[in-house]
């Protein structure tokens, strides 16, 4: 069973969520404000997070960053009645994963959940023994080597550790090699956000994921083309 913390703290809002959530199958944990939270999550492998922002204690902005400094892979979801243009990219550049606007349709919510759950980095894999190859989750591309099995990234035999979103960021290079990539298009494959923001957030994470695979500067794998967007290539 999924384990979810839903960091909320509108009783009517929890109440909802809660009893929704349980009867699709999911165990629901709550906090009612910011500090709570981020203990919550800070003291329990939970599998996904449902963050309010406007939050007694700690705002959920504030309570992003916190939890995104020990645990880099839990998957974020905002979901707030703060909906403007700005509040969605400081969400997501806060480390969000998805943000859902209030009044919301449950059955978004529910999706987004899944969707969040079927891409994120689990908390323990099943072991692996040397000789078992699962080739069907090798992806490999120049020295660039991804087990989207265990989730292990590895740049000429160099493990690299990502967060959640440089993950998808990255699998979504990797599916699209030797292609330019516009950033409306990232948003949409990264963000699940299918206009555009008129943000640089697209910018900063590929800049994030530069910083851990294209630190050999003779070896860049990551190419900006000017008025396109990005593409992978070989060096």
């Amino acid at each position: 069973m999924k384990k979810i913390v839903l960091i909320e703290d509108e009783t009517s809002v929890v109440s909802f969520i809660k009893k929704g959530l349980q009867e699709k199958g999911y165990e629901i944990s709550v906090a009612f404000d910011g500090r709570t939270g981020v203990n919550l999550v800070q003291e329990n492998d939970f599998d996904l997070v449902i963050l309010d922002i406007m939050l007694p204690e700690m705002n959920g902005l504030d309570v992003c960053k916190e939890i995104r400094k020990t645990n880099k892979h839990v998957p974020i979801l905002f979901l707030t009645a703060l909906g403007s243009s700005e509040n969605i990219v400081l969400g997501l550049e806060s480390g969000g994963d998805d943000y859902l606007v209030k009044p919301f349709k449950f059955i978004e919510l529910v999706a987004r959940i899944k969707s969040l759950l079927r891409r994120s980095v689990p908390f323990s894999t099943p072991e692996i023994e040397e000789d078992e190859t699962y080739n069907e989750y090798i992806f490999k591309f120049s020295d660039v080597t991804v087990n989207d099995y265990t989730k292990k990234v590895t740049r000429a035999g160099e493990e690299i550790s990502l967060t959640t979103t440089e993950y998808k960021l990255l699998m979504y290079f990797l599916n699209n090699p030797e292609k330019v990539i516009s950033r409306a298009e990232i948003l949409d494959a990264v963000w699940g956000v299918n206009y555009d923001l008129g943000t640089n957030v697209v910018d900063v994470y590929v800049n994030y994921l530069r910083k851990k695979i294209d630190h050999y500067d003779d070896k860049k794998l990551i190419h900006t083309m000017i008025g396109m967007g990005y593409v992978l290539k070989k060096p």
